[in-house]
């Protein structure tokens, strides 16, 4: 029987690989789980980040324009929390209608 040598490169990959174990999906936050303020503190600390607010409802959240594309701009917020049904956590960014909001 023949043993063949592992590069030392190779070998400290596959046990990097291997140590890693699973790759597991990370749910995003459920502010109906979170307190007012452990919501508005997530979107504070990350800066963007997509929270659900309800049974399949979810969106993305940020704490200031430099989140949002070029031409986005910010739009105040408000969520139900566990303690709070109308909690300001941040904004969402959106772009504006060329109607300015007069219906055409």
């Amino acid at each position: 029987m023949q043993l063949t040598r592992v590069p030392p490169l190779a070998a400290a990959l596959l046990l990097a690989t291997l140590a890693a174990g699973p790759v597991e999906a990370q749910a995003r936050p459920d502010t109906l789980a979170l307190s007012c303020q452990e919501a508005a503190g997530l979107v504070t600390r990350s800066g963007a980040i997509v929270l659900g607010t309800g049974p399949n409802i979810y969106d993305r959240y940020v704490s200031q324009i430099r989140y949002c594309s070029g031409a986005e701009q910010l739009k105040a917020e408000w969520v139900k929390t566990r303690d709070n049904p109308q909690c300001f956590v941040g904004y969402t960014c959106y772009v504006p209608s060329r109607d300015n909001g007069l219906g055409r």
